[in-house]
């Protein structure tokens, strides 16, 4: 028995010691790689810099703790990103060009893909080269990559050209099946959010902004790879309608689409002859995470904080969407905009606004930190993919605001949509109901029973406050009449293009416009940006794995696509807030 005892504690012990070593090696080992991930990246002579436009591209991204660790591309590519890493390989002369490989690419937005092809334009004007290359070209990946010097394409490959449609998922007749349905109150006759969970179809008003801005951004996009293919738009249009997606793949050459058909092993050569090396060289290559390291020219000057706000906007962090993506929460937001009021070495605020709306009353708290940061310096909005609803909201008590012209914003407008499952309770599941009360609104919003119609009548009343009260906001930030606003509100969605007609934007064009305009209201002769807020480190992001979606809800937004927002919509409605300013759940175009 002794003998036995001394060989488990021996055995404990040496697993007690080898656990502890592991340990010990794998803080060394998560210190080297976090140290190297802080140090600038050595850029070789004569080297490219590798776009994988292949992934969901997002407006930032946060550190990928797993990726890191594995070695392995992570899914997700940041705009942000894309956009600093163009404008360091611009700037660095030992990187001569620019290799663009496209695969499976989904972006957030039209304007965020805009805001690419300008970088690469303005990547151009440097003298520098781009190649593109694609096994099959998405549209939008291929609306990005045309403006390169050399467009390449597999020989078994696709070019996706087909033109733009919006397919809207209607819910109500498939809720009623379980007895559920919404009571809905709303201001604007092209308020259109809630038609997903009340109608059947899209009501007339909103087919008529639909039609106009899914035409708005195709003419974008006709003109721009028009511009650079040297192809007629008309003839770009005919393309379209005759789904050359499918067609033959030396007929693209012919059509202008791409200029060669080649192997992957091809391409490489190609890029040789643009490097001026020899066949067997090595081509030095950096890819878009070795670009983050890549040391930027240093910055002098006054401080202009770019301060990012993107998703939905909700309350707090439990309230909406919050979980299941990024979003823009009222509590943070405020608090981190009250610092940059009081921070002194911040001359000037550009906040770039990335959403679609979300809870009125969290975009009445922003807009309030907004106007209190005006108060003591200039605050720009440059605006993303989406700036509407709630996003304009938080917008329009800006000094300027900048829009890209495929931003779709306004939608001036509320609604208060409530869910109504008595159906569900009482007839499908046999629960009854009785009731006892002292006054008579005493059980407002009880489950038992919908709103009768003076219950109604009172949500219609306060909801009808929160309108008029975002149209003052946006009257009073934009220096306009409460009529002029009312002409082009009613919940009304706009292009960009068209919203600079209209006055709810002051000008087209980038972040680097809006920080321009920042510089130039805060009479700043030299100036550097800083990004807000700051991302989490890796240490940080490697803790709040636990906390982010599964790779269960990533799997169920690849089956569902355009249906994955409606399903977490129904999913996080418990902790929604009622009162919503925000756009319709299919609004991104693909």
């Amino acid at each position: 028995m002794k003998d036995f005892l001394k060989y488990v504690m021996a055995t404990v012990t040496g697993i007690i010691l080898v656990t502890v070593i592991m340990g010990i090696l794998s803080v060394i080992s998560l210190v080297g790689l976090v140290a190297s991930n802080t140090g600038n990246t050595k850029v070789e002579d004569n080297s490219v810099f590798t776009l994988m436009l292949s992934g969901i591209m997002e407006e930032r991204t946060t550190p990928d703790p797993t990726s890191m660790l594995t070695g392995a591309v992570g899914e997700d590519l940041g705009l942000e990103d894309i956009l600093s890493a163009i404008r360091k390989a611009k700037e660095n002369d030992d990187i001569k060009g620019i290799y663009i490989e496209s695969g499976i690419f989904s972006s957030d937005s039209p304007a965020s893909a805009h805001a690419i092809r300008e970088a690469l334009l303005d990547f151009k004007k440097s003298g520098k080269w781009i190649v593109a290359y694609a096994d099959t070209y998405e549209q939008t990946a291929y609306y990005i990559c045309s403006v390169a010097d050399k467009l390449f394409l597999n020989p078994q490959g696709m070019v996706d050209w087909h033109g733009i449609a919006a397919n809207p998922i209607f819910l109500k007749d498939f809720l009623a099946k379980f007895g559920v349905k919404f009571q809905l109150s709303k201001v604007g006759k092209y308020k259109s959010a809630p038609e997903t969970m009340t109608a059947d179809g899209m009501s007339e008003p909103n087919r008529e902004q639909v039609t106009a801005y899914i035409n708005g951004i195709w003419q974008v996009m006709l003109k721009e790879v028009s511009e650079s293919r040297k192809i007629p738009v008309d003839t770009l249009n005919a393309y379209a309608d005759r789904f050359v997606t499918l067609a033959n793949q030396d007929d693209y050459v012919k059509m202008k689409l791409v200029d060669k058909l080649l192997y992957t092993d091809e391409v490489k050569g190609e890029i040789k002859k643009m490097l001026k090396i020899n066949a067997d060289d090595h081509i030095n290559q950096l890819t878009l995470s070795e670009m983050q390291n890549v040391k930027e020219k240093k910055q002098e000057g006054d401080q202009i904080a770019v301060y990012y706000a993107y998703g939905d906007i909700v309350d707090s962090e439990t309230g909406g969407l919050a979980r299941e993506g990024h979003s823009i929460i009222a509590t943070e937001v405020c608090k981190d905009l009250e610092k940059l009021a009081e921070n002194k070495d911040v001359k000037a605020v550009v906040l770039r606004v990335n959403s679609p709306g979300g809870s009125a009353y969290a975009s009445e708290q922003i807009w309030r930190s907004v106007t209190q940061l005006k108060a003591k310096k200039p605050i720009v909005v440059s605006m993303g993919g989406y700036a509407a609803s709630g996003g304009y909201y938080i917008s329009c008590a800006a000094n300027y605001i900048v829009a890209e012209p495929t931003t779709i914003t306004g939608s001036i407008g509320i609604y208060g949509m409530f869910p109504d499952i008595s159906n569900l309770l009482t007839e499908k599941l046999g629960i009854k109901f009785d009731e006892v009360k002292t006054n008579n609104h005493a059980a407002f919003g009880t489950r038992s029973r919908p709103f009768n119609a003076e219950e109604m009548a009172l949500l219609d009343q306060y909801i009808g406050r929160g309108y008029e009260l975002f149209r003052k906001r946006v009257a009073d930030g934009r220096k306009q009449s409460i009529e002029a606003i009312e002409e082009i509100a009613q919940g009304h969605v706009w292009l960009a293009n068209d919203a600079l007609k209209i006055k709810l934007v002051d000008e087209i064009g980038g972040l680097d416009k809006a920080v321009e305009k920042a510089a130039q209201l805060a009479k700043l002769s030299e100036y550097h940006t800083i990004n807000y807020p700051e991302p989490p480190g890796w240490f940080e992001s490697l803790l709040s794995m636990g906390e982010k979606g599964s790779y269960l809800d990533e799997q169920m937004r690849a089956t569902l696509g355009e249906y994955y927002e409606p399903f977490v919509f129904l999913k996080s409605l418990n902790n929604q807030n009622n009162i919503q300013a925000r756009l319709p759940y299919y609004l991104i175009i693909k």
